[in-house]
């Protein structure tokens, strides 16, 4: 998915290009050891969704960014990457955006150090921009650690509910995708209404990206992942179409016995079939579809028409690809 192109802003693209500049300044330090690490993933590229939700909310109705905007959007990016160093660690991951990853590269202690430090730069960066930031910068921050905990505490539970689910996602995913619009609308001094609805589109369309996300660990391709596919299922994290599966009468009984414990390629293979041939996959698409709606209600709060529309196909962008009933 080209985000860009989707949310159809013409000043995005420019934005974008100020900004990677400014992002890998904010990491480089001198050290030249210490500015490898740091760089590593900004190097490889991204998406850089989460900047992109905050110059979107920052640039409505044909603002030029200013430098505090494109400061908060790369506040948002070195939490998230920091969170992506601190993950490959946990998943004892080799690759990441197609390059080696950090702690592969490094090793498990500079990564998790150096993650620290991109967590640090932003909250500097945030403190830079006023109380206001600095603060949902660091509820956000404590969000997502108290979303990646219920995850893991959770994990090989087949008795997992989807309530426990639902509260993980929106700390782990949905919290920073809220943060990046509301950073963006605060730094663009846009009305209090407007702050909340992009709010809420955020934390909508994370919820949705994130459910997205798991549906795809179980129908899609390791080509097509990057990642081999069922990772979750092996992990012992046991997403919404995983738990619907296990509520469903027919495939319940003959998924339950192979989980609750970490899983050989035959066993994980079984499982996802299971998975991705019941009700279940149905379920969970409804599910992000309701998720869209919900954020293409909140965009529809906002008076910039090319803002609202762009907006909305972004979330509905994200139900493309996903099994049809």
């Amino acid at each position: 998915m080209n985000v860009t192109e989707v949310l159809g802003l013409p000043t995005i693209e420019t934005e974008l290009a100020r900004l990677e500049p400014l992002l890998r300044e904010s990491v480089v330090t001198g050290d030249g050891f210490l500015d490898e690490v740091t760089t590593h993933l900004i190097a490889a590229g991204g998406k850089r969704l989460r900047p992109v939700l905050a110059l979107a909310a920052a640039t409505s109705a044909g603002r030029d960014a200013t430098r505090e905007d494109l400061l908060g959007a790369v506040a948002v990016e070195l939490v998230h990457l920091a969170s992506l160093y601190h993950d490959d660690v946990m998943d004892e991951a080799t690759m990441r955006r197609n390059v080696e990853s950090v702690n592969s590269r490094f090793g498990n202690l500079v990564a998790i150090v150096a993650g620290d430090f991109l967590l640090a730069r932003s909250a500097e960066i945030a403190a830079g921009l006023g109380t206001e930031i600095a603060a949902l910068l660091a509820k956000t921050l404590g969000d997502l650690c108290q979303g990646q905990v219920t995850e893991v505490r959770a994990a090989f539970q087949v008795g997992r509910t989807e309530d426990d689910y639902t509260q993980a996602i929106a700390g782990k995913t949905a919290s920073l995708m809220a943060t990046s619009c509301r950073i963006g609308a605060i730094t663009a001094g846009l009305p209090r209404d407007q702050v909340e609805a992009l709010t809420t589109f955020g934390r909508t369309f994370g919820m949705l990206f994130q459910v997205r996300d798991d549906i795809l660990d179980v129908v899609g391709t390791e080509e097509e992942l990057g990642k081999p596919a069922g990772q979750d299922l092996a992990e012992g994290i046991y997403t919404l179409p995983v738990l619907l599966a296990l509520g469903d009468p027919t495939v319940g009984p003959e998924l339950r016995p192979l989980l609750g414990q970490p899983l050989g390629q035959p066993e994980r293979d079984k499982a996802r079939s299971i998975v991705a041939t019941s009700p279940a996959i149905a379920a969970s698409v409804a599910a992000g579809k309701r998720y869209a709606a919900r954020a293409a209600e909140a965009a529809g709060a906002l008076p910039d028409a090319g803002l609202r529309s762009g907006l909305a196909r972004l979330a509905e962008s994200l139900l493309q690809g996903l099994p049809t009933a």
